[in-house]
């Protein structure tokens, strides 16, 4: 039984992990905004791809300090009209896995499918 309930909350967003679902464009206009005030990661995620959840699962090794960053989770499928908002606002192209930095409104780094990890962020926020 355990098996099956971590793979049914290994498609959810996570309010384990700390981090925050983005489910509508006011949420996405809100993450854009707080950017300004501290970096703020996109996490876009397809709940039935492979390749999707093991970033997933390697992105949930990072113990997030929401003090110093947030980090939005985005189920690709069930909301892939704020997917679509995202690439058009942020002039972003479209991937799934994908991570994306927001800093003072704008995208200032992004990775996708494999090279997603807890490390690639660390190093991306370190940089940016």
């Amino acid at each position: 039984m355990s098996f099956l309930k971590n793979l049914l909350s290994s498609k959810e967003g996570g309010a384990s992990t700390g981090w925050e679902t983005l489910d509508s464009e006011a949420g996405l206009e809100a993450a854009i905004a707080k950017s300004s005030e501290k970096p703020v990661f996109l996490f876009k995620h397809s709940t039935t791809c492979g390749i999707s959840l093991g970033a997933k699962t390697r992105l949930e090794e990072w113990k997030l300090d929401p003090e110093q960053v947030s980090f939005y989770y985005l189920d690709l499928l069930t909301y892939r009209p704020i997917s679509n908002k995202i690439a058009e606002v942020l002039s972003v192209v479209h991937q799934s896995p994908q991570v994306i930095l927001l800093k003072d409104g704008k995208a200032v780094w992004t990775t996708t499918h494999h090279a997603i990890s807890a490390e690639a962020v660390k190093e991306a926020l370190e940089k940016y």
